[in-house]
């Protein structure tokens, strides 16, 4: 039968039927990741989950899923009759897409549940692990999110192991369609690795894995080279963006491969289509094997073969008294993958196979594990830790636990669950703060109005501080007031000169009142606000000052914008236009379409911007600004990268500058048509009103002690 060329509705729900607006203009900017995870998409629109999973019974959760880990299905066996390896891999991969560049990824939002991550090369049968725990997550319903169970599963099968584990916080809400905002990478094929520069340390920012559909490196070696050195630098680059050191690194690759088998029992041709691949009456899952009876001893995954330790299901030493006790020899699995076997193996380090038959098995290791032994630094620290057994539990604990929850913020965040009572400097800790009794607020509020401190130059301040806010990982803030700190008080985009003059005032305000400088650095950008506008701004106090000793400079340094839009600024001209990083910023920013507009134009309205540029209007808080760029009186001429000037139509007169990101309000339709609602002459005081409300919102976006009451 002959298929008709016209689908048979009119909409186009197939990507590939229908010419769309972004295949006649592919640079159009799209604003999608600004309205992401809306109620629409969301069947527990009214859920309050935080609330809910505080009333969970976690022991009784844990005790289902050790007895659920020794429950062997015959339509996907455990390997040596226990599940816990395939959780702990499971956990593994869904917190290790976190990376440090833009705090994106992470397991806090269960989206291992969806496309491209369900189908990632490097996830091959983790759907099985997951349709294993939906009877936990089916009798726990809404007390338990899949984000919290992903996690939540790993760990109690490291417990069950005998494993060392400082435990797991629960609070991670689900998302219900996949993220649009993470860049995973440009390639269209599995394991592309079109992502580098000249050399292998120049990775394109902001990913962390070597290849496309990969965690981290390739286990067979930088594009399947088995050649343990270069895979090191892999390692070390890869594990150092997701915000480990050597030593961190070392105790979870250690560590988490002390648990498992690999699989590639046969020809990797066998095998079918991935989860989102597959044919509809697989009903989600994928990797179908034709090989065999596809499962069990016969399984095939990574395309790797054999046990990784004499005790997959045990925590031991095994792992490094194998790496450091033989030499070790490359040959080809079953599936033609390259792995390492030890030469002349003791028979007491030999395998029982997987199904529990008396035949023995030569473990393995990945190429991946090779750098652990050949890298002199890797090599140190395992040496170090195979001879302090003790060290080496605690610090694939605590290496483990970040990898965990790196993506949660700080411990504010920390909803329920059964952690240590332990504060990390990654948890970036910031003293708590006290509230400021009213009556000392204006007293404040008088004092900052009266300084030697211009209205832009106050609300400059305050969003230079708040804006490092990062929602992908919860990091950053004006919360600590960390700009008075390295490495924010020398960053070129807050105009480090400017800002010691502004700081200094601010730190004696402090002083004279006893209160935070966090809380004036705030209070500061309201009273610019008010001055601008004549209408009170009402402010959230009880904030903190963190100190240079609980900062982590590098990791901050991540933070430091290379352009931003909100303030005009860009360091120098890259590949994406100054709109798409502006765009993007806003989405980490957790802002709306909406938020995002009223913002840019109500702080070029107060004379915020780094170049000079798009400063048309006299400096109140008002809708003149959104009135000046719309005006069909001018023309604009582009003079260079990211720089335009307006022309009177008459007279041919230069009137003012601007730039892009100022000009994308007035060319991208969808964003034009929210800026011409607050242009109108009776939405002045919808303007104003909406500029605070995002203003506030981005001042107390990372007051998680509020928020989580």
């Amino acid at each position: 039968m002959e298929k008709s060329k016209c689908p048979f509705h009119g909409s186009t729900t197939r990507p590939n039927i229908g010419t769309q607006n972004k295949d006649w203009w592919p640079n159009h900017l799209n604003i999608d990741i600004l309205r992401q995870h809306d109620r629409k998409s969301n069947p527990l629109p009214e859920h309050n989950y935080k609330e809910d999973v505080k009333k969970l019974d976690l022991i009784a959760v844990k005790k289902d899923l050790s007895q659920m880990m020794k429950n062997s299905q015959d339509w996907w066996p455990a390997d040596y009759g226990h599940y816990g390896p395939f959780f702990i891999r499971m956990t593994w991969h869904a917190a290790g897409t976190y990376r440090n560049g833009d705090g994106r990824g992470g397991a806090a939002t269960g989206a291992q549940r969806f496309a491209p991550l369900n189908s990632w090369p490097d996830n091959g049968n983790l759907d099985k692990a997951r349709r294993l725990l939906w009877s936990i997550k089916e009798k726990y319903g809404n007390q338990l999110s899949w984000a919290d169970l992903l996690v939540l599963a790993g760990n109690v099968a490291i417990e069950d192991m005998g494993g060392p584990n400082h435990g797991t916080v629960l609070g991670r809400e689900d998302i219900w369609h996949p993220e649009k905002d993470i860049y995973w990478g440009a390639e269209d094929e599995w394991l592309g690795d079109n992502r580098y520069g000249d050399t292998r340390q120049s990775l394109e920012n902001p990913l962390a894995a070597v290849q496309m559909g990969l965690i981290y490196v390739n286990p067979e070696g930088p594009n399947g080279d088995p050649n343990p050195e270069l895979s090191a630098q892999d390692v070390r680059e890869t594990f150092k963006r997701m915000a480990m050191n050597d030593e961190e690194t070392v105790a979870l690759v250690a560590g988490g491969h002390t648990f498992g088998k690999a699989h590639g029992a046969g020809d990797s041709n066998l095998v079918g289509a991935e989860p989102e691949g597959s044919s509809i009456e697989e009903m989600g899952l994928g990797w179908k094997s034709s090989y065999e009876n596809g499962k069990g001893v016969h399984t095939i995954t990574s395309g790797l073969e054999g046990p990784l330790t004499t005790n997959p299901v045990k925590w031991d030493m095994g792992y490094l008294n194998l790496l450091l006790k033989y030499e070790w020899e490359c040959k080809k699995s079953p599936a033609g993958a390259w792995q390492w076997h030890p030469i002349d193996c003791a028979e007491e380090d030999m395998v029982p196979q997987v199904d529990g038959s008396d035949e023995k098995v030569l473990p393995m290791m990945t190429t991946a594990d090779m750098s652990m032994k050949k890298d002199p630094i890797y090599r140190n620290i395992c040496e170090r830790f195979k001879e302090n057994p003790k060290d080496f539990e605690e610090a694939f604990a605590k290496a483990w636990f970040k990898l965990l929850h790196r993506d949660m913020g700080p411990r504010t965040n920390y909803v329920a669950g059964d952690f240590k009572d332990v504060e990390y400097i990654w948890q970036d800790p910031t003293p708590k703060g006290e509230i400021i009794p009213k009556d000392k607020e204006i007293k404040i509020r008088s004092t900052i109005s009266k300084s030697d401190i211009s209205i832009n130059e106050m609300v400059e301040t305050a969003w230079a501080s708040a804006s490092t806010f990062r929602a992908s990982d919860n990091r950053g803030g004006a919360n600590g007031a960390r700009i008075r700190l390295n490495p924010q008080k020398e960053w070129e985009v807050n105009q480090p000169d400017q800002l010691k003059r502004i700081l200094k005032i601010y730190e004696n305000i402090a002083e004279e009142y006893k209160v935070s400088v966090a809380d004036i650095i705030v209070l500061g950008g309201a009273v610019g606000i008010e001055m601008a506008c004549g209408i009170e701004v009402p402010t959230s106090t009880g904030r903190g000052d963190a100190t240079q000793e609980f900062t982590d400079i590098d990791s901050f340094d991540l933070l430091k914008p290379r352009a931003c839009g909100f303030r005009n600024y860009s360091e120098k001209e890259f590949a994406v236009s100054p709109e798409e990083i502006l765009l993007d910023k806003a989405q980490l920013l957790g802002l709306n379409p909406v938020e995002f507009t009223v913002l840019v134009g109500g702080m070029r309205a107060m004379g915020v911007s780094v170049s000079g540029k798009g400063v048309w209007t006299d400096g109140k808080l008002d809708n003149s600004w959104f009135k000046v760029l719309l005006s069909m009186d001018v023309s604009w001429i582009a003079k260079g990268y990211n720089s335009y000037e307006a022309n009177e139509r008459k007279s041919g007169k230069k009137v003012r500058t601007a730039s892009r990101t100022d000009l994308v309000f007035g060319s991208n339709s969808e964003l034009r048509a929210i800026a011409e609602v607050y242009a109108q002459d009776d939405n002045n005081d919808k303007f104003i009103n909406d500029f605070i409300s995002a203003w506030n919102k981005v001042m107390d976006a990372d007051r998680f002690d509020l928020r989580n009451k």
